[in-house]
């Protein structure tokens, strides 16, 4: 599957995305045109958790004050296997948890 982006996470790791989890975000209308933040997101996240019954998977946060809706926070939600991640989906937020 093609890569639409590869980037560094702030540790150093390779993450990716492909085409198809990339049409898979864009169906959320307000993840059009949001790959640099998705990028940006992933390179200096704000938080980053994982989850406690999955340890291979990441939810990346970046926090954006200016958008209208209540959700301003963008999850990356990224899956590590084989030393090197990749974007499983990409969502705003109410909160980071």
């Amino acid at each position: 599957m093609p890569r639409v982006l590869e980037v560094a996470d702030k540790t150093g790791r390779t993450v990716f995305l492909t085409e198809e989890r990339y049409k898979h975000i864009k169906k959320h209308p307000e993840m059009q045109n949001t790959i640099s933040i998705i990028e940006e997101t992933i390179k200096n996240p704000q938080k980053i958790v994982s989850l406690s019954f999955d340890n291979s998977i990441h939810y990346f946060y970046s926090h954006h004050k200016n958008r209208k809706s209540k959700a301003k926070y963008l999850r990356v939600v990224v899956k590590y296997t084989n030393g090197e991640g990749f974007i499983i989906t990409a969502y705003f937020v109410e909160e980071m948890r």
